[in-house]
């Protein structure tokens, strides 16, 4: 845990949020300022600051990150009508919040 970090302080309940889904690698929760009607964060458990941070032993995290998007995508009604998956990366990418974290983004009507 990084001691700074809004998202560890999420995931470790110091500061209150609604998990949709939580299991022993990430929590899922809204996005505060969704930009679309779904707009959920997945959230690895482990800090890693950014994805150029990455190393080879977090592949497996990486991976479960897009099963578990695919999972919500289904339960939030979005995996047919379709959504975005994406992931900013530094200050220039649009990061803000210096944890790793997915955007699944859906819901649009067409």
């Amino acid at each position: 845990m990084s001691e700074n970090c809004l998202f560890c302080k999420i995931i470790h309940k110091e500061i209150p949020s609604e998990f949709l889904h939580e299991d022993d690698i990430c929590v899922v929760f809204r996005d505060i300022n969704p930009e679309a009607p779904v707009h959920l964060l997945v959230v690895p458990r482990k800090h890693v600051r950014s994805m150029n941070d990455i190393q080879k032993e977090d592949r497996d995290i990486i991976s479960h990150l897009f099963l578990v998007a695919k999972h919500m995508a289904k339960e939030q009604g979005v995996n047919e009508s379709g959504y975005k998956l994406l992931f900013n990366v530094e200050k220039g990418g649009g990061q803000m919040i210096f944890h790793i974290h997915l955007h699944l983004i859906g819901g649009w009507k067409k």
